[in-house]
């Protein structure tokens, strides 16, 4: 077997729609062999079974299981480039904090529904040098993404106060996505929900919209996991999700 530090590569790409399917097919299989055996337990025989394909058309795409692994770190790079595109899409600059928060880590939380980056995301953070294309550039590049989001929220903070808070972001963020991933779907929900309210509230006294101060939070636990509920006396009435009090806007 090569080692992690060789290049493997697909021997050709799927062109016709059948072809891509079953690559498809392979990709698929090859997340779950990985996540139930291991990555030097799992065999091209055991992924062949899984895809529910013949051996030899397994590796007319790939020569071997190292090159697999390279095609699932392209797919994941593929889901965080569209997950990018689709935060910058975003008016952030007119959203109001609480949503852009809100909005920006729910697209991030999509790029996990996939098991490809689910699977991915854990291997990097085990044993990152079986990885070909993924490096801590990868990390960098989200750090530099996030620092100029916050500079175009908040012009008046200087470059270096932006980059120092994305770092923190990030890093802090992808530690606690490690954790979500590896637990329960209702703890992965908990755990997503807890790093839309750290980042709530670490970048709050930093962010450029000055609507920040009327950003409501329960009066009896301090949560800001609120939604509206109808109006009472000509003032907005709110809901909390955690705790279940009802209260007035103030």
């Amino acid at each position: 077997m090569k080692s992690p530090s060789e290049s493997s590569k697909m021997r050709r790409q799927p062109q016709q729609q059948r072809s891509q399917e079953r690559v498809k097919r392979i990709l698929d299989a090859a997340v779950e062999v990985f996540d139930e055996l291991g990555f030097e337990a799992a065999t091209m025989n055991a992924i062949a079974s899984r895809a529910d394909t013949a051996i030899g058309s397994l590796y007319q795409f790939f020569p071997d299981k190292m090159a697999i692994f390279q095609a699932l770190e392209v797919v994941h790079l593929e889901r965080v480039s569209a997950a990018w595109g689709k935060i910058s899409n975003l008016n952030i600059t007119e959203l109001p904090f609480a949503e852009f928060i809100k909005t920006m880590v729910g697209i991030y939380k999509e790029v996990f529904e996939e098991p490809i980056s689910r699977l991915v995301f854990i291997q990097y953070f085990t044993s990152k040098t079986m990885f070909q294309r993924i490096d801590d550039s990868l990390t960098q590049q989200g750090i530099d993404f996030q620092a100029n989001l916050l500079k175009a929220r908040n012009p008046n903070l200087c470059q270096a106060k932006c980059n120092l808070l994305a770092e923190v972001c990030v890093q802090a963020a992808n530690a606690l996505i490690v954790v979500a991933l590896r637990g329960s779907e209702v703890h992965k929900e908990e755990i997503f929900q807890q790093i839309e309210e750290l980042l709530l509230a670490y970048l709050l006294p930093y962010d450029g919209d000055k609507s920040n101060d009327k950003v409501m939070i329960c009066p009896q636990c301090d949560s800001r996991n609120l939604s509206k509920n109808g109006f009472r006396h000509g003032k907005q009435r709110y809901l909390c999700k955690d705790c279940g009090r009802q209260f007035l806007a103030r």
